[in-house]
């Protein structure tokens, strides 16, 4: 950043990289106070830069310079309330979520200016310092971006609520056009069917192996995540007690008391998750309270789908096992199961599965409905 001082040091005038207008910037009544000149020409912006500092000299004088809260107590405020007012409603990785992006990117940003001056243009400059490239620094991705403008939106909220500014900022990032819709990485029938027939072949060939327990887990993991569409965070989180085998309409399926980041809610399987669990009892003879999934399946399932070239699908979509979960999603969906009700037993919403499901998959379109004929 180029920078140069006037009037003994009291003021400077500044230009970021990448820009080519001049700021200026002096310390008053305890705090720092910024402004843009608006001039590219150096000596004409320290013209301006001067008059600024004599009127605001003036208004400090006359009692007319107010003091305002920085960003830095606005976002300390949103953390303490925040902490205490979703007790239990969310969970505490998310509200250290938060604290990170707060710490990392919005303060050294945004900390010293007053919550007034972070306007619908600061924040612009903000995405673009963030999405200009520099040497050994790697730009956010639009989804990591987009995670920091909410974090911003919610410590202007509190703000606003405390009567330290009058009105938000818009937020909206501007030149923007519709994006793309893409599907979720998701495993077709065929391709679900080479998976789990991989991970029981792994079964097999592990027999009196030191690694027959993992390969086990992992197999009983497969059916069962595609099964019953948990989240793999909820998957990690399940208890034996949670689950419960009940009949119903002459089928044994899976209620399933899920914990997860929408709070407690239930899930009923299909009965294809019921001998995977039985399984799963039959093998650790648990007691109630110990995870039905006490280890991580990272490795092993990244490794399957390496050798089965499974990792990416066709548009380049990375699989993990959460994919297992919008597995379950489209298999129900291409079954002719209700959309309502595959939300419901999800955790989700009705437009979440339509914007990243039902999008992309062909038996969801009614043929009559297309391809009517006036009579």
């Amino acid at each position: 950043m180029e920078s140069h001082t006037i009037l003994g040091g009291k003021v400077r005038v500044y230009r970021r990289p990448n820009s080519s207008r001049w700021q200026s910037a002096t310390y008053l009544k305890g705090r720092e106070w910024r402004t843009s000149t608006k001039e590219s020409s150096l000596a004409k912006a320290k013209e301006i830069a001067e008059d600024w500092y004599f009127t605001l000299k003036e208004k400090d004088r006359t009692g007319q310079l107010k003091h305002e809260n920085t960003f830095a107590r606005a976002a300390e405020q949103f953390l303490k309330e925040y902490a205490v007012i979703t007790m239990g409603e969310r969970s505490e990785r998310y509200t250290k979520d938060h604290a990170a992006r707060i710490k990392n990117h919005l303060i050294p940003f945004f900390g010293r200016k007053g919550v007034s001056e972070v306007t619908a243009g600061a924040v612009q400059e903000y995405r673009v310092m963030r999405l200009t490239p520099e040497d050994g620094k790697k730009t956010p991705s639009r989804s990591t971006l987009h995670h920091e403008i909410v974090t911003l939106r919610q410590i202007m909220k509190t703000a606003l609520r405390h009567g330290w500014i009058d009105h938000l900022p818009d937020f909206s990032a501007p030149y923007r056009t519709s994006g793309k819709i893409t599907h979720r990485a998701w495993f077709s029938p065929e391709e679900y069917k080479q998976l789990y027939s991989a991970t029981r072949e792994r079964v097999k060939k592990s027999q009196g192996m030191r690694w027959q327990w993992a390969a086990e887990q992992l197999h009983d993991f497969v059916l069962f995540m595609a099964n019953t569409g948990l989240r793999p965070d909820e998957a990690n989180r399940l208890e034996y007690r949670d689950v419960a085998i009940e009949e119903e309409d002459g089928e044994r399926i899976l209620v399933i008391e899920v914990r997860g980041k929408r709070g407690v809610g239930y899930c009923k399987s299909t009965s294809g998750a019921v001998y995977p669990f039985e399984r799963l009892v039959a093998r650790n003879q648990p007691a109630p309270t110990d995870k039905v999934f006490p280890a991580d399946h990272k490795k092993q399932f990244n490794s399957v789908l390496n050798e089965l070239d499974l990792k990416f699908d066709r548009e380049g979509n990375r699989r993990s096992s959460y994919s297992l979960r919008h597995t379950y999603i489209c298999l129900r969906l291409l079954e002719g199961a209700d959309i309502y009700q595959i939300a419901k037993n999800c955790r989700t919403s009705v437009e979440m599965i339509e914007k990243h499901y039902a999008v992309h998959l062909k038996n969801t379109l009614d043929v009559r409905a297309i391809n009517v004929r006036r009579k």
